[in-house]
């Protein structure tokens, strides 16, 4: 019987948010919490230890399961935020999965859900998985990936990844893309895609009191 995985956690919180005037999108709230507490909540979910987040710490979230690095130089990308965090990780106690979450995602809980069931069907040649979005398209940073094989292509990329994408980490990796069961890929990215998750639903359009005949 195969054993049941244990989980990690990477939380990318240090980009630069070009599209929304470089402001601090993982702090933009959602449902009265910010988007990193809602990854660090969804990521505690799932049972995630090492939970480490790539960024700039926010000390209202310190908390003694979260650690905190930043990519060197800053703002080189993904893939060398996610090779800093697993440099910070002793690979002696290694999980056996790496979850790998961007921090604009207003429902990353019903993706880290998604991924701890689906990562469990998976052929176990496979190195793990990601969401699609609705257009089919692999949405690499909301993924569950075999942490052994996460640092294998970490050591292979040159310069700790710096300035390198995360489709470059991933390249010799056996990656299952999963369709997104519940809109989880939903991202924010733009101003509007942060309305569209803030503003309250429109009321009920009142009833009329006419009788009909």
């Amino acid at each position: 019987m195969t054993s049941a995985p244990t989980f990690g956690a990477i939380l990318l919180a240090g980009g630069r948010a070009s599209r929304m005037g470089g402001i601090a999108k993982p702090l933009l709230e959602v449902d009265g919490a910010s988007l990193l507490a809602h990854a660090i909540h969804a990521a505690r979910d799932a049972g995630s230890s090492p939970l480490t987040v790539v960024g700039p710490e926010a000390p209202a979230l310190a908390a003694a399961d979260v650690t905190w690095v930043r990519e060197d130089p800053p703002f080189t990308g993904p893939a060398a935020a996610v090779i800093a965090a697993l440099a910070s990780w002793p690979a002696a106690s290694d999980p056996s999965v790496t979850f790998v979450l961007a921090c604009d995602l207003p429902r990353v809980r019903a993706a880290t859900a998604q991924l701890s069931r689906d990562i469990l069907l998976v052929p176990s040649d496979t190195d793990g998985l990601c969401l699609a979005d609705a257009s089919g398209r692999p949405q690499w940073l909301i993924g569950a990936y075999r942490t052994a094989q996460l640092r294998d292509a970490a050591a292979r990329l040159p310069n700790r990844g710096e300035n390198a994408s995360v489709r470059a980490l991933l390249d010799d990796l056996a990656i299952a893309v999963v369709a997104d069961a519940s809109g989880a890929a939903e991202d924010v990215d733009t101003w509007e895609d942060l309305k569209r998750f803030t503003d309250p639903a429109p009321p009920d359009p009142p009833r009329s009191t006419k009788e009909t005949t």
